[in-house]
């Protein structure tokens, strides 16, 4: 069994932990939280006793195997780097970093130690994103994609109401495109690879980070629009047009439904059902990475594509994280 700690002791970790435990791969071994009372009260829900408030002393530990981070995003890079020095495999969530210069160190130090680093994007392992991988085909040459992730945020109204909650604050690395516009972003470079180019358009909020944007993803002979919003929400699925046929997407992160509409023929739902932990997938790779000790897998490549994406969108759209030695080129 894999000894997992976990970092963080919100929601999305109570999620993972669900997952991991589900694949019958993990055992959950100790939990780091900044706060002692904090980390106690999670840790009962599990009946755990080994809590952490250092994570030098996480890191350190000799009883954990791995280490799953769900802290803020501006958090990501150092206490990735510190696991990963100390002989930790790390899962990490996304986005992994907050710019490409944090990821490429990232990455090195992982293939230095020999230790996995893993970007938590739960939906390139889905059943429903192979489905559409498989289909893919029938299509014949790819014309029009437009990728749709615009979901309104709970912490939105705290934010119009003068407070300063992380998900609006750029001192965490967060805004809409961190957010939100990852999972579209990542859906077309699993698919296509990296763009020949990228042009970006945002909202930039007071806080200093967005609030919606475009992203246009330029292809030999198609493009990808991709819309997000942390501001608005959208009912509108996703579509792949290509010339023989579309692919229509609802709910793209963790693809809920898939249909198939020929362009002589009748639409198909070719859904296929999936665990109601989306996360479990993600954790099975991750399991599987650990066990065949898979330095160099495939999803280092697309972590460093979307990093380079996601800086240079926010480099074009003036997004500045205190973390970041770029300057707004906007």
């Amino acid at each position: 069994m894999i000894r997992l700690a976990v970092i963080g002791t919100n929601w999305i970790t109570d999620k993972f932990i669900e997952a991991a435990l589900q694949t019958g791969q993990f055992e959950l071994s100790a939990v780091y939280s900044r706060h002692e009372d904090s980390a106690k009260i999670f840790a009962q829900k599990y009946m755990l006793t080994t809590i952490f408030t250092s994570l030098e002393q996480l890191a350190k530990s000799p009883d954990i195997d791995a280490v799953y981070i769900a802290s803020p995003n501006s958090l990501h890079f150092e206490q990735a780097k510190l696991m990963l020095e100390n002989g930790k495999d790390v899962i990490c969530e996304k986005p992994l970093t907050s710019n490409i210069e944090q990821t490429k160190i990232l990455i090195k130090i992982a293939k230095q130690q020999q230790q996995i680093i893993f970007e938590a994007l739960k939906s390139y392992y889905l059943p429903n994103f192979e489905r559409v991988k498989q289909y893919l085909p029938k299509l014949g040459k790819i014309r029009k994609v437009c990728l749709n992730y615009c979901q309104y945020s709970s912490r939105y109204p705290l934010y119009l109401a003068g407070e300063n909650p992380n998900t609006f604050n750029p001192a965490f690395s967060n805004g809409s495109v961190m957010d939100i516009g990852i999972y579209p972003l990542n859906f077309a470079i699993a698919l296509w690879g990296a763009p020949n180019g990228v042009s970006a358009d945002a909202l930039r909020l007071p806080s200093g980070v967005d609030g919606h944007g475009t992203i246009l993803m330029r292809y030999n002979d198609f493009d990808v629009v991709i819309l997000h919003s942390k501001v608005s929400n959208s009912y509108l699925p996703s579509e792949i047009q290509g010339e023989e046929g579309a692919l229509i997407i609802d709910h793209l992160s963790v693809a809920e439904k898939v249909c198939y509409q020929p362009r002589d023929g009748e639409l198909q739902n070719i859904t296929l059902a999936q665990n109601d932990n989306q996360m479990y997938y993600e954790a099975l790779k991750f399991a599987e990475l650990i066990k065949q000790r898979q330095i160099n897998h495939m999803g280092l490549n697309n972590s460093l594509i979307s990093s380079q994406l996601l800086t240079e969108i926010r480099q074009q759209t003036g997004i500045i994280f205190p973390v970041d030695k770029f300057q707004s080129i906007s």
